[in-house]
C-alpha cells in the first residue's frame, strides 16, 4: 500500500511538473513570438507600432478571428483603437478603421501600399486576375474590364438579368414550403453569372454541379497556406482545377462559333476588348478571367441579395415606399402582373429604391474589408506601418463608426441617401461609405451588382409577399462573407392582382 501511494504521488508530481513545464514553454514561446514582431519595427521611424496582440506562434490570432467573426475586430477596436496590430493567416496585419485612415490606404495604392490578398486567395484565383495583378498589369486589365462593365455593356445584360430574376422568383413562390433564402440567392446569382456574363447554356444537373464546385472554391479562398491533404487550400485548388477544365471546353466552343466576334455576354466583351487593345488573352488568362467574372457577380451579390430580403422584411414600410415609387413611375400596375422592360434610365429614376440598396450595403456590406501590403514605412493615426506588413482596411467597422449620418448609424434609413442630404464628395467624406472599396482598386463590377439588387427588389415587391418561417431572425456571420448563421427560412406568397397574396401549406427547405 505504501509503495502504491508513493508511486501514485510520484506520478502526480511528474504530471504536475510536465504541465508546469509545458505552460512555461508556451509562455516563453509566446513572449519570443511577440518580441520577434516588436523587433521588426522600422528603426528609421520614431513612431511606435500600433497597439494589439500577435497571438500564438505561427497561428497568431487566426483561430480567434474565425471563431469570433466580426466581434473579433470590434472587441479589439474598442480595446486598442481604430488602428491596431494582429497576426492573421500567417502574416502580421495592421487593422484600419475610419474614413481618414481608410482614405490614406485606398488612395495610396501603388505608392504607399499594394494589393495583397491572403496567399491562399492568390493561389486559388491565379495570377492573371484583376484581383491579384499590380502596377501596369493591373491598369491594363482594369482598362479592358472597364468595357465589360461599361454602361453600354450593362444595358445589354439587363434583359437577361431580369429574365433570370423573374424566373427564379416564380420558382420561390411555387415552393410548397419555406425557402432557404441564402442558398436560393446563391442559385439566382450564379445563374446570372453563368448565363448572362459567360453565355453558358447548361442543363440543370450541369448547372448544379458547377455551382457546387464554385462554392467550394469560394469557401476555401481564406485558408491557411498549407497545401496538404484535406486542407482548405487543397480543396480550393481541386475545385479550381475542375472549373478550369470545364471553362476551357466552354471557351473553345465560344471561340469556334461563327458569331464569336459579337458582344452577346461579358466574356465576349472581354475577348474582343483584349483584341482591340492589341493583346489576345491566352487560354489560362481566359479561364482565370471567367472564374473572376463569376466571382464578381456571384457570392458577394448573393450575400447582398439575402441582406436585402432580410432588411425589407424587418422594415415593411420600405416595401410600401418602393411599391409606391414604382406606381408613380408607371413601372407597376396594381391590377395586373405586367412586367415592364427595364433599362438603366428607368432604374436611375427610382431614387428611393437607390437609397434602399445603398442602405442595405451600408448596414450589411458583403465583404468586411480589403488587404494591402505596405510598400514603404508610413505614418497612420500616430503609428508607424512598417514596410512589408499587411494592412487590412475595414469596411463594416468604418460604416458602423461613421458620425456623418443624420439618423443613428445602426438604424435602417434609406432616406439618409436622399437628395435632402448630399454626400461630401471631397476629402475623407466619401470614405465614410465604402461598400465597394475606393480608389483604383474599387470594385469594377459595382454597377452590375447594384442593377441585380434593384431588379430583385422590383420583382419582389411587384410579385410576392414574404414572411419569416422561424421563431426569430437569424444572427449574421461576417467571416468570410456576410450570411445568416443558421440560414434564413422564409415563406414566399405570390401576390394576386390588386395586392392580395395566396398562402401555401407544407414545409420544404430549398
Amino acid at each position: 500500500m505504501l509503495l502504491a501511494g508513493i508511486s501514485a504521488l510520484s506520478w502526480l508530481e511528474a504530471a504536475l511538473t510536465a504541465v508546469l513545464a509545458l505552460g512555461l514553454l508556451l509562455t516563453v514561446a509566446r513572449h519570443l513570438w511577440t518580441l520577434r514582431w516588436t523587433l521588426s519595427r522600422d528603426r528609421g521611424s520614431a513612431l511606435p507600432l500600433p497597439k494589439g496582440s500577435m497571438g500564438w506562434p505561427f497561428f497568431g490570432e487566426t483561430l480567434h478571428w474565425l471563431v469570433q467573426g466580426s466581434s473579433f475586430h470590434s472587441s479589439r477596436r474598442e480595446k486598442y483603437g481604430h488602428v491596431f496590430k494582429t497576426h492573421l493567416l500567417g502574416k502580421p496585419v495592421i487593422r484600419v478603421t475610419g474614413a481618414e485612415n481608410v482614405r490614406k490606404i485606398l488612395l495610396g495604392e501603388h505608392s504607399l501600399v499594394s494589393t495583397q490578398w491572403p496567399q491562399s486567395t492568390q493561389i486559388i484565383l491565379g495570377s492573371n486576375t484583376l484581383l491579384n495583378s499590380t502596377g501596369e498589369l493591373h491598369r491594363h486589365r482594369r482598362k479592358i474590364l472597364a468595357r465589360v462593365f461599361s454602361r453600354a455593356a450593362l444595358e445589354s445584360y439587363l434583359p437577361g438579368i431580369q429574365k433570370v430574376v423573374s424566373w427564379e422568383l416564380r420558382g420561390w413562390c411555387r415552393e410548397p414550403g419555406s425557402i432557404a433564402v441564402y442558398s436560393s440567392a446563391k442559385t439566382l446569382t450564379f445563374r446570372v453569372a453563368a448565363r448572362v456574363l459567360l453565355g453558358l447554356s447548361l442543363e440543370e444537373k450541369q448547372f448544379k454541379d458547377l455551382a457546387k464546385t464554385f462554392e467550394q472554391l469560394v469557401e476555401n479562398l481564406f485558408s491557411l497556406p498549407l497545401n496538404i491533404p484535406f486542407s482548405g487550400l487543397r480543396k480550393g485548388i481541386k475545385a479550381r482545377n475542375m472549373l478550369h477544365e470545364y471553362m476551357e471546353k466552354a471557351i473553345m466552343e465560344k471561340l469556334q462559333r461563327k458569331n464569336s466576334e459579337g458582344h452577346g455576354d461579358a466574356l465576349d466583351f472581354l475577348i474582343n476588348s483584349a483584341k482591340e487593345h492589341g493583346k489576345e488573352f491566352t487560354m489560362q488568362e481566359l479561364k482565370e478571367s471567367a472564374i473572376e467574372l463569376i466571382f464578381a457577380a456571384f457570392f458577394t451579390t448573393a450575400s447582398a441579395s439575402t441582406s436585402l430580403i432580410l432588411l425589407l422584411l424587418k422594415h415593411p414600410s420600405a416595401i410600401e415606399k418602393i411599391r409606391q415609387e414604382l406606381v408613380s413611375h408607371e413601372l407597376h400596375r396594381q391590377e395586373c402582373h405586367c412586367q415592364p422592360e427595364m433599362n438603366l434610365d428607368k432604374l436611375s429614376r427610382l431614387r428611393y429604391l437607390d437609397g434602399v440598396i445603398k442602405e442595405v450595403l451600408r448596414v450589411l456590406p458583403p465583404v468586411s474589408g480589403g488587404y494591402r501590403t505596405a510598400l514603404q514605412t508610413f505614418e497612420l493615426d500616430g503609428y508607424q506601418i512598417p514596410k512589408g506588413w499587411s494592412v487590412m482596411y475595414s469596411i463594416r467597422d468604418t460604416h458602423e463608426t461613421a458620425a456623418v449620418y443624420q439618423s443613428p448609424p445602426e438604424s435602417f434609413d434609406p432616406d439618409r441617401f436622399g437628395s435632402a442630404r448630399q454626400e461630401d464628395d471631397k476629402g475623407a467624406g466619401r470614405f465614410h461609405y465604402i461598400p465597394f472599396g475606393g480608389g483604383v482598386r474599387s470594385c469594377i463590377g459595382q454597377e452590375l451588382a447594384k442593377a441585380i439588387l434593384k431588379l430583385l427588389a422590383i420583382e419582389l415587391v411587384r410579385t410576392a409577399r414574404w414572411e419569416l418561417a422561424t421563431p426569430s431572425f437569424p444572427e449574421m456571420q461576417t467571416v468570410p462573407i456576410v450570411h445568416p448563421v443558421d440560414g434564413l427560412q422564409l415563406f414566399f406568397h405570390p401576390l394576386q392582382p390588386g395586392g392580395a397574396s395566396t398562402r401555401r401549406q407544407g414545409s420544404r427547405e430549398a
